[in-house]
């Protein structure tokens, strides 16, 4: 099977794969779309179980930073880039020096940054041997640094825009939230969700993340299997996607489900399974477009923290919109979502 004839494949402009004899490097650069502005999104280094399950994660990220990015109103297009994880290419500033010369061949089309696996230490390497990097350490006052507590950021206010379109209050205290993941993302959200008044559950595979968490924070948890099926009014997936299956969904017992995680529905369909049991979803790529929304202001510069805040702001104001018309029409979250997106990138205009 070529990559043309993937399942994930949606008339993605070009797929580029990398390889470093020197050291180790394997990874594999999707470019989905350039129509909006260089194709932006985050750099994932992650053992996978192959390379085509590397290539099919590349695939959905990269589609997924086009709609996230549109939908934001950003001038950017979409991308993703993976790291193949193993043995033989451990960590190193030389790897990502060669990584960052294999983005620079690319001549601008695609701007990376970190995500999961990646650091901002690593992004420092990767500026060493191109421009094309943002999630960069600030300078002064201006936007850029780790984007992930802007993205807890739009995922806090994000929950509290869905707890007001499913619950009927603005409140968060007492909130029950179970939240998947406490990594960079995961843990920010949290500190924000305990200082609001909610009652934290949470589970991760990592022990130094759940002993970071549970050392500054009052909350309970729980093994990652049992999570998703928590007794909370709020599930938020923080850490990898494909966690909402027709599996899972029969067993979730959240009212909500707003999370950090990209690619969180297995399927378009699991969406309309979400409606179908009156579980409120709010799509991924639009509640924790905050991340992409500092990148985008570090990158093309000029900007503050206090603007990237206030436009990650913006951010309840989008999914309020999904909501109502999610009510409206009967139609669930995602396919609106998409749609909206797709209507901006065919504009050519966010």
């Amino acid at each position: 099977m070529s990559v043309f004839e993937h399942p994930e494949f949606d008339q993605h402009e070009s797929v580029h794969f990398i390889h470093d004899a020197d050291t180790g490097l394997q990874a594999i650069i999707a470019i989905h779309s350039t129509r909006l502005g260089p194709a932006a999104g985050g750099c994932r280094r992650w053992q996978y179980v192959d390379s085509k399950a590397a290539l099919t994660d590349a695939l959905r990220l990269s589609r997924g930073m086009t709609y996230k990015n549109a939908v934001a109103g950003l001038n950017f297009g979409g991308g993703k880039s993976v790291i193949l994880a193993t043995d033989k290419a451990p960590k190193s500033a030389a790897l990502f020096h060669a990584f960052g010369r294999a983005i620079d061949t690319l001549g601008g089309r695609y701007v990376t940054a970190e995500d999961v696996g990646c650091s901002v230490a690593d992004m420092r390497h990767v500026r060493e041997t191109t421009s094309f990097v943002s999630g960069l350490p600030r300078s002064g006052a201006s936007a850029g640094g780790d984007p992930s507590p802007l993205t807890a950021l739009g995922v806090f206010l994000g929950i509290r825009a869905a707890t007001r379109a499913r619950l009927g209050t603005d409140s968060l205290q007492d909130l029950r939230v179970a939240v998947q993941g406490v990594g960079n993302v995961g843990l920010n959200l949290c500190r924000l969700l305990h200082k609001a008044g909610a009652q934290l559950v949470v589970a991760d595979v990592n022990r130094e993340h759940l002993t970071r968490a549970s050392s500054e924070l009052s909350l309970k948890q729980v093994a990652p299997d049992e999570l998703l099926y928590s007794d909370v009014d709020v599930l938020a997936p923080c850490a990898l996607g494909n966690v909402l299956t027709s599996q899972t969904i029969p067993k979730i017992r959240a009212k909500i489900i707003a999370g950090a995680a990209n690619n969180q529905l297995a399927t378009e369909q699991d969406g309309a399974r979400l409606a179908a049991r009156d579980i409120l979803y709010a799509p991924d790529y639009v509640i924790n477009a905050g991340g992409i929304i500092n990148v985008a202001h570090e990158y093309f510069g000029n900007s503050s923290e206090e603007q990237v805040v206030a436009e990650v702001g913006q951010i309840p104001l989008r999914l309020d919109a999904i909501f109502a018309e999610s009510r409206e029409t009967g139609e669930p979250t995602n396919i609106i979502a998409d749609r909206m997106a797709r209507r901006i990138v065919a504009a050519g205009k966010a």
